[in-house]
């Protein structure tokens, strides 16, 4: 066997394979990890050079070059992947599956990317949630699985969950029976990096130091008081009075801001968070805890934090399709 960080024979290897990197899990017959590779080949960092004449070349080459020898070695195990893959700019597109969804419905919508001489490679789609105002998610319909397939593990299959996938556009998710019924975006990383790296607001922050939990849970308290009743848009703009002020240091700014932005969020949902549905956040667990904190402070019940189950998700779909 020639990759030494497999020390037993793979049933699958699963791939999240994102914007900015690429994730490489080899799995065991019961759907344990058995070894992880990463490198930052993601969809927008492709490999290029005099040999990669085209998308399809590139991707298979930031494929051989994380996991080539697992491939050769073992090239029966078949290949799933979800993520930015099978966007419009991805290996192939896998078009996206309306609501509501299951593992089931997503495992029959994989998308085949043949490969000369390997195994295809089975791409997960999106979820659509068509209306006035679509909705589109890639890539966390296999972490919302994933986490319900950590919790059957447990024996706990609760007939309606919350999942809450904080990031840069953050979903919440409503799985009901298993399929997931319905979800909400709210682009709160992405407007939290735009402030602080573009606008005024930043001039007088000083980013990257620890958090400041007081000046964190100012900006919760004032999202959900009446002083945040006009909305985001009206309450931002504190960020700056309060350091002109001298009563939010530099570095108590961005915290701040951070609260400022999850607050409104948490708030905008408190009315539908308090339909009795169990709430699991998944996702990075420091961002998760910054989610809890708000959630507690609207009086809220603890929500549970997951992490790292992005391949229980891709071994789920892949069960459902057949692959394991």
């Amino acid at each position: 066997m020639n990759p030494s960080d497999l020390l037993e024979t793979p049933a699958l290897f699963a791939l999240d394979w994102g914007t900015s990197s690429l994730r490489a899990y080899a799995m065991g017959l019961d759907g344990a990890v058995l070894a992880t590779r990463r490198s930052e080949h993601g969809v927008m960092h492709l490999p290029a050079g005099p040999d990669i004449h085209s998308p399809a070349a590139a991707f298979e080459q930031a494929l051989q070059l994380l996991c080539g020898d697992w491939l050769a070695g073992h090239p029966q195990a078949p290949l799933i992947a979800c993520g930015m893959v099978g966007s419009a700019q991805g290996w192939r597109e896998a078009p996206y599956r309306p609501l509501p969804s299951r593992e089931a419905d997503l495992a029959g919508a994989v998308t085949l990317v043949e490969r000369p001489g390997g195994q295809p490679l089975h791409v997960v789609p999106g979820l659509l949630q068509d209306g006035e105002l679509p909705n589109v998610m890639r890539g966390e319909e296999t972490q919302i699985m994933g986490v319900l397939q950590s919790r059957a593990d447990e024996g706990r299959t609760p007939e309606r969950l919350l999942v809450g996938l904080p990031g840069t556009h953050t979903k919440w998710a409503w799985v009901e029976h298993g399929a997931v019924t319905h979800f909400e975006t709210f682009m709160t990383g992405e407007v939290y990096a735009a402030l602080t790296q573009h606008t005024i607001l930043g001039r007088t922050m000083v980013l990257g130091g620890e958090l400041d939990e007081p000046a964190f849970a100012r900006g919760l308290r004032v999202a959900r008081s009446p002083l945040g009743a006009l909305g985001v848009l009206s309450t931002v703009f504190s960020v700056r009075t309060l350091g002109l002020t001298r009563q939010l240091t530099g570095g108590a700014q961005s915290d701040y801001l951070s609260g400022l932005l999850i607050g409104h969020e948490v708030a905008a949902l408190t009315p539908t968070l308090r339909d009795g549905a169990e709430v699991v956040l998944c996702g990075e667990p420091v961002l998760c805890m910054r989610y809890a904190s708000a959630l507690e402070a609207q009086g809220l019940p603890t929500p549970e934090i997951r992490s790292g189950v992005t391949p229980l998700g891709l071994w789920r779909i892949a069960q459902a399709a057949g692959l394991a």
